[in-house]
Order: structure tokens, then sequence, then C-alpha cells
């Protein structure tokens, strides 16, 4: 019996997770160090910032205190395996054809009737893919999320990490300067936020046991998302 999610599927899903979050949580307390946003090269000055980041409390926060040294340690480990991660699922999944099979969007789902089709689907709280896995709104966000939103955390990370800034300056100035990179790798981190507020949402609203259960242990190929 073919399983709906591979090992390499479910074994990333759930790392990436555990990452996002440990990720998100130490960048809460970095962020508190010097919650202003800036573009360009430089900025320290709140008065020259394009936007203020709220101070988090320490219970959304790792360490649960300040301590900038500390999250920067959680940072950079759960950055390393939220990289080499996303690599491994990436290589996995052009080996099993789970990009190429139930990920890339066909040009007959780019008309227009299609789509406004699938989203009065989604807002009717209809989620099924008739003869796929995903429909077209699943696809188009899981690839925005995993080819645009988590390859750019990981460049901006590396554009405003004073190491790799320090090899590879080049990679900041393509972002349009190190400032900018900080501003793009936030922007970016309340995207994927969202993102995975609204996937919890859907997995509540469309049976979340089975959900879960196909996650974990695979599922069968013909159960519907």
């Amino acid at each position: 019996m073919k399983k709906r999610h591979a090992l390499a599927t479910r074994l990333w899903h759930w790392l990436n997770a555990l990452c996002l979050i440990v990720l998100l949580m130490s960048g809460l307390n970095i962020s508190n160090a010097h919650p202003w946003l800036y573009w360009g090269d430089a900025g320290f000055q709140p008065a020259r910032a394009w936007a203020a980041v709220p101070r988090f409390p320490h219970w959304m926060t790792i360490p649960d205190h300040y301590s900038l040294a500390v999250a920067r340690d959680w940072h950079v480990l759960f950055a390393w395996i939220f990289a080499l991660s996303l690599l491994a699922f990436m290589l996995a999944s052009l080996r099993n054809r789970h990009f190429a099979r139930d990920l890339v969007t066909r040009r007959r789902e780019w008309r227009v009737r299609p789509i406004l089709a699938d989203i009065s689907a989604h807002l009717r709280l209809r989620f099924a893919a008739h003869g796929a896995k995903y429909n077209f709104l699943q696809k188009l966000s899981y690839g925005v999320v995993i080819f645009v939103l988590l390859p750019l955390m990981i460049l901006t990370g590396m554009a405003i990490s004073p190491g790799a800034d320090a090899a590879w300056g080049w990679l900041g100035q393509a972002l349009g300067g190190r400032q900018s990179a900080r501003s793009i790798h936030f922007i970016t981190a309340a995207a994927l936020t969202g993102f995975t507020i609204g996937h919890i949402l859907l997995v509540l609203l469309s049976g979340p046991w089975g959900q879960m259960r196909a996650m974990i242990g695979g599922g069968r190929r013909d159960e519907q998302a």
C-alpha cells in the first residue's frame, strides 16, 4: 500500500516545525535587543527606522529571559538544522518525485475559472482535490513556502550573520544592504508565522485526527487531504 506522505516528508515536516518554533522564539529575544528595522547598509537611530517591532514578553522567547548571546546560540544551532534538513528534503523529494507529482502546478490550473472554484470550495470548507493529492491553492502556498520563503530565510539569515557577512559580503549587497536583509528576514519570518497559523487552522477545520495520523504514520495514498 502506497503511503500518502513519504517518510522523508513526514520527518522533515516535524523537524521543520520544531526548527521554526525555536528560530522564532530565539529570534524574538534577539529582536528585543534592537526592535527597529531599517533599509540599506546601516541603521541604528530609531528615528530613521521604517518600522518598530513590538517588544516581546519573556514567555514568548528562548531563553525565557533577555540574553542576546544565548538567544544567538540557539538561533545559529537550529538555523543549521533548518537549512540542512530543507536541503535533504528537497533532494529526497526530487528522488521520489514528490515535487513533480504533487507540488508542480499545471498550466490548466492557472485558468481563472478553476482558481475561483478552488477559492469558493475553500470558503465552504471543502478541501478535497479530485484526482490529485493537493488542490491548486495548496500547491501554490506550499510552493511559495518551500521554494521562496524558506530559502529566503536562510539567505537573509546568512547576510546578517557577522561571520557570513565577512566572508560573503556580496550576499548582503545583493539583498540591498545588511539592514535591508535584516528587514526582509523579519518580513519573511512574519509571513511564515502567518502561513503556519493558517495551516494549523485549516488542519483543524478539515479533520485534525486524520491529518495527524497521516503525517505521523503516512496514511493511504487514496485518502483525501
